[in-house]
């Protein structure tokens, strides 16, 4: 193991920072974010909201990197960082070998169009005075995109994410939620981005319409090779589309690895406590119930040293007086200086239930399924396939 900080997902070698700073599409440094409190008369600065406090992270084109984390974390602070739809306090941000910090406006602009955000609340998202249409042709628009071919490409556009052409003239109360959703991310595809922020893009949806939404991304990041920053709190929607996940408390990246490592081996007691409240899709499994008590800090005033250690069970007086720097092994990344003394939580079967009808006969069409051949000769399970 290295105690060199190194960006998310990635491993603490000179040869690993050399081939990915040769691959990464975006690459932030030291990332930091506050915002003044003013009170007063005179508006006076007594103090900072410190929404992000030194992130790195990195994101190769083509891959999907999760953010995951309470509210209030910094998520979606983080994700307008990387647009740089709010100016960072300190940091880097280095998108496709460009340094987004030196770029004036104009240059800026330019640069946004291969870049762009889905935000969370579809509605709000969207001018109720617009058209559909007049919608989506607005960034060809801004960028000189398409200018005798703009009507085709935005039926083009409606039809890619599942809409039809017609749809074109209608005004966005006229669409349901996740019609809504994806006519913003019509809108983010419209100039060709090479990164999308999904800020959210998913939770103010149905469960059923998630799902579709979610493969509409996938099938999209298949099609154009596209990079996701996906911000969320449903870990199981993370779990499904994300590549990595970098897990944040308090404006801090305290753990960072692939999605398989992460959720097979959490290695930090935050990540630990999160996964546990996770139910198992599984009859008679349970996981060891870890999980977080207390109440998030104030980032007005954040703990010293370990953000974490007000809520940690494992806390020690190190973890008071200390910071810890996030360090990687085998590249999993784990901001704790004790996390190799804590066990991960183990799945532990249950004492079986008692045998009831209603059970008897679950589980005979489970088993079914599985064999994909009809079970007995229970009439509730003539027909039944995988």
């Amino acid at each position: 193991m290295t105690a060199a900080r190194d960006p998310a997902g990635v491993a603490a070698s000179d040869e690993a920072r050399t081939r990915l700073a040769a691959t990464s599409l975006v690459r932030a440094t030291g990332l930091v974010k506050h915002f003044p409190v003013r009170r007063g008369l005179f508006g006076r600065v007594s103090g900072a909201v410190r929404a992000v406090d030194g992130v790195d992270l990195d994101i190769a084109a083509g891959e999907t990197l999760g953010v995951v984390g309470e509210s209030g974390c910094g998520k979606s602070t983080l994700g307008r960082l990387v647009l740089r739809l709010i100016e960072p306090t300190a940091g880097r941000i280095v998108f496709d070998g460009r340094d987004l910090s030196a770029l004036d406006a104009r240059a800026l602009r330019a640069e946004r169009r291969a870049m762009q955000i889905i935000f969370q609340d579809p509605y709000s998202s969207l001018n109720p005075r617009m058209t559909v249409g007049q919608t989506l042709a607005e960034p060809l628009m801004l960028h000189g995109l398409a200018p005798e071919g703009r009507n085709e490409r935005v039926a083009e556009l409606l039809r890619t994410v599942g809409l039809a052409p017609e749809h074109a003239r209608r005004y966005p109360h006229e669409f349901s939620g996740g019609q809504r959703q994806r006519i913003g991310i019509a809108r983010a595809l419209a100039v060709e981005p090479k990164l999308i922020v999904c800020d959210e893009a998913v939770s103010a949806l149905d469960v059923s319409v998630q799902a579709q939404v979610v493969n509409l991304l996938q099938d999209l990041q298949q099609r154009y090779g596209l990079a996701f920053l996906f911000i969320a709190h449903d870990l199981a929607v993370v779990r499904h589309i994300a590549d990595r996940i970098a897990v944040m408390y308090l404006g801090r990246v305290v753990e960072t690895a692939s999605k398989r490592a992460l959720f097979a081996a959490p290695r930090h007691p935050y990540t630990q406590g999160l996964l546990a409240a996770i139910p198992l899709p599984e009859p008679g499994l349970a996981r060891e119930r870890r999980l977080v008590g207390g109440d998030v800090p104030s980032p007005l005033a954040p703990p010293s040293g370990c953000h974490f250690h007000t809520r940690c069970p494992h806390v020690r007086p190190l973890c008071r007086e200390q910071s810890p720097a996030l360090v990687f092994e085998a590249g999993h990344g784990v901001a704790c200086h004790f996390w190799k003394e804590i066990a991960a939580p183990a799945v532990k079967p249950l004492r079986a239930p008692a045998p009831t009808p209603a059970r008897e006969r679950l589980a005979r069409l489970q088993a079914a399924f599985r064999a994909d051949v009809v079970v007995g000769s229970d009439p509730m399970l003539e027909g039944a396939t995988r």
